[in-house]
């Protein structure tokens, strides 16, 4: 993983059986991202895609203080991290959704989430946070502008609740039980160590699945926010039917049929 100005290692990487764990490991810092760690989250999300014996990922921050603060706005300089003058999909490729994640990704809340923070809470699938995190946009308050974080926060919770946490800066904090109100938190948990219990429990859940299914049922679920309809619904069609040449698709009913654990291809391009 990089190593950060600060000679820390930024970003922890860890599997555990077939999920794998990524730590914003600055917590003296509030696990703020600075370009160290926006290279290690990248880096990170390739390993996860493209190792077949992992199924799923989850996203934490060290400590239980913060899960991430933002953007360390000590290091906040144009033409570093991502601060380019080039576009959105090129330069930004530090959450699961940016770079096109086919594998589910649980984000773990364990503290205070602000600013850049929320990337991960709009752009993850599943969402988890002890009850004592809150959420705040601190952007306008240090004279940025929030845009890409709070439209996928407005995606996830609306309109009102992205515009209230973006327009009132640093004087406003969402806490946790609103936030699972508005659907901007999945699962809501009495602690950051029950947090992570509860992560690893769901994506134990996951993992146990077919992961061609997974995949492709991800896809159709994120098109929805993606696409306008009939758009969206033709192509959940077309993913559905593009399963019927998986192995995974016969093996699925023949494993409940012979009451035994079925065996799942690691291959997304095999063919039955």
């Amino acid at each position: 993983m990089t190593i950060s100005r600060d000679g820390e290692q930024s970003l922890l990487f860890e599997i555990d059986g077939s999920v794998a764990t990524l730590t914003i490991n600055r917590p003296h810092r509030g696990n703020a991202l600075d370009p160290s760690v926006l290279t290690a989250l990248e880096e990170a999300w390739a390993r996860v895609e493209a190792d077949p014996a992992i199924r799923v990922a989850i996203i934490t921050g060290a400590g239980d203080r913060h899960f991430c603060t933002g953007a360390d706005v000590g290091a906040l300089q144009v033409g570093t991290g991502t601060l380019h003058n080039r576009p959105n999909a090129e330069v930004n490729r530090f959450t699961p959704r940016m770079v096109r994640m086919s594998k589910p990704v649980i984000c773990a809340v364990n503290g205070l989430c602000n600013g850049g923070g929320l990337h991960f809470v709009a752009d993850c699938d599943i969402v988890i946070a002890s009850a004592t995190s809150y959420f705040m946009d601190s952007h306008v308050s240090v004279g940025q502008v929030s845009a890409l974080e709070t439209q996928g926060i407005a995606r996830r919770a609306g309109v009102g609740a992205a515009l209230l946490l973006a327009l009132a800066g640093r004087s406003y904090r969402m806490c946790a039980e609103r936030a699972w109100t508005l659907g901007m938190v999945d699962l809501l948990e009495n602690s950051a160590a029950a947090v992570m219990n509860r992560a690893r429990e769901i994506a134990t859940m996951i993992a146990a699945n077919s992961p061609q299914a997974v995949a492709l049922t991800k896809r159709a679920i994120w098109a929805t926010v993606e696409m306008a309809e009939p758009s969206s619904s033709d192509l959940g069609w077309e993913l559905l039917k593009s399963h019927w040449s998986h192995p995974d698709f016969a093996e699925g009913p023949a494993a409940f049929a012979e009451n035994r654990e079925p065996r799942w291809s690691l291959d997304p391009n095999a063919r039955g």
